[in-house]
């Protein structure tokens, strides 16, 4: 088969492009918000009214995450060890999320409902084991989920279309749990009263029935993915030991440059922990955290799409450095805008028209690494003659969770030590006021710290040379062997290659 050939030829129907998003769509309602108000949630409302010390509260909360980010380092390598090992009529990625989805909606529920106990050790154990728990399991969804990209077809245009509207759709589902949460608040305020919902919404409540309706979105959307989808690269048949699998994750150079893309940029994601603050103290209410992320989310839904676009005209490479520069740039004029504005009701409306243009930059970091990665599956393949998608998307994530570690804890930081934030000691009142030194310091987490990390995150990409024709020659080069290994085994895996392009 020529590369032209290669390039042209369709494997999937539009349906399973469409539904490969809906998957991931359902993954990202339940875990796209679940980090952010789970550190509200252990910091504000679980143990609200119980005396614990503060400091030592806000201190063992950092150390949550960061111990969880490491478990989650951890699972990753597994998860993708065992995932190149996981040879099943539904494929090797698929198993992994469908049966996994049932565990995860039970531990994410049960993240929210807090032990009633007047000990603070035992208040900080359970954070731990639960949300420790929360992320080796949403490791063993999520970064199978994400590795079908690679599988869907061998056709790396196709194959970057499906990633870029499954992207598209993931972005959707991470405003999504939001909207949820919104609405839930909503429906309670008016079945219980405004008095009785705030006394509920002081202890949490509504992020509990928020969460179920989110596991049952979870569990129904993948269900939709898991029926429709197929797996159309075919695995390889070699066994693959530890020493190899770690070998991939450090020694393919372009992986190892995408991945440090994770480690370099870690603090890009601290807005994230600042975000429900900004809505109630730069904008005025909670309730305005959906709108506050909603332009960003429609940013960057919009930001995959443009990416797809923009690939058409130029490299993986060039495409992610200058989303970067974009990125940096409108953070640190929605960071100018705001000083000058000031923090009251005049800042809403400019806040949010720029911050739906800081969305887009998300879309290329949601996008192009998984379309680099699954090129440095390729790479792979083409060198070793094993197609190792599980460890591959498994060492991206290894990054990703020590990045989210460092997030996780530097967020905390910046939010409860560095800005100064006061926490209500008040049973039924949510929030304290703040100084205005907080509030900037607030705005600076959200915008300025963010920004220097999305530059430094696009550095790594410099040295990424899997582009142009080095790319080009690999795909025609694995076409032609698996056309030859399909005439001599006609009965292997391969054959549901061929007959997806019949369909």
């Amino acid at each position: 088969m020529t590369e032209t050939q290669e390039k042209q030829k369709k494997y999937m129907k539009f349906s399973e492009i469409i539904t490969f998003g809906v998957g991931l769509f359902g993954v990202a309602l339940m875990t796209g918000w679940m980090p952010d108000y789970t550190a509200t949630f252990f910091a504000d409302f679980a143990f609200k009214g119980k005396g614990f010390d503060s400091d030592a509260m806000s201190s063992a909360i950092t150390l949550v995450f960061g111990v969880a980010g490491v478990v989650g380092a951890v699972c990753e390598l597994v998860i993708g060890y065992l995932v190149d090992r996981t040879h099943t009529r539904f494929g090797k990625v698929k198993p992994w999320v469908g049966f996994g989805v049932i565990p995860l909606a039970i531990i994410s529920l049960l993240v929210f409902i807090a032990p009633n106990t007047n000990s603070q050790t035992v208040a900080i154990i359970w954070m731990f084991v639960v949300y420790c728990l929360y992320t080796a399991v949403s490791c063993a969804v999520e970064s199978p989920s994400n590795c079908f990209g690679s599988l869907c077809s061998p056709n790396p245009g196709e194959r970057s279309t499906a990633i870029s509207i499954a992207s598209f759709l993931r972005s959707v589902g991470q405003s999504g749990g939001m909207v949820v949460v919104m609405v839930v608040g909503l429906l309670m305020k008016v079945l219980m009263g405004k008095q009785q919902y705030q006394n509920a919404e002081g202890q949490g409540l509504d992020l509990v029935i928020s969460t179920a309706v989110c596991a049952l979105g979870l569990i129904i959307f993948v269900m939709i993915f898991f029926v429709n989808n197929k797996e159309r690269v075919p695995f390889t048949q070699e066994k693959i030991s530890i020493k190899d699998s770690i070998k991939v994750v450090f020694g393919n150079k372009n992986l190892l440059m995408v991945s440090l893309t994770k480690l370099c940029g870690f603090g890009r994601g601290v807005y994230g922990t600042v975000s429900l603050y900004i809505a109630i103290y730069l904008l005025g209410s909670k309730d305005l955290k959906l709108a506050l992320l909603l332009p960003m989310g429609i940013g960057t839904a919009l930001g995959t799409l443009l990416v797809n676009f923009v690939l058409k005209k130029f490299s993986t490479k060039k495409t992610y450095i200058m989303f970067c520069i974009y990125g940096a740039t409108t953070l640190a004029i929605l960071y100018l805008v705001s000083s000058s504005v000031g923090f009251n009701s005049t800042l809403i409306v400019p806040f949010l028209i720029i911050n739906f243009f800081c969305g887009i930059q998300h879309g290329n970091t949601n996008t192009t690494p998984n379309i680099m990665i699954a090129d440095c599956v390729d790479e792979i393949e083409y060198k070793t003659g094993k197609r190792q998608d599980g460890i591959a998307y498994a060492g991206y994530g290894l990054f990703s969770k020590i990045a989210s570690a460092l997030t996780k804890s530097l967020g905390p930081w910046l939010l409860y030590k560095w800005s100064g934030y006061m926490v209500s000691q008040d049973a039924n009142v949510a929030y304290a006021s703040q100084t205005d030194s907080t509030l900037n310091r607030l705005l600076m987490i959200y915008t300025i710290i963010p920004a220097v990390f999305v530059l430094l995150q696009m550095v790594p990409i410099f040295f990424y040379d899997n582009v142009g024709l080095k790319k080009a020659t690999i795909t025609a080069a694995l076409a032609e062997r698996r056309a030859a290994n399909k005439a001599e085994a006609p009965d292997s895996p391969a054959e549901d290659a061929g007959e997806a392009a019949a369909e």
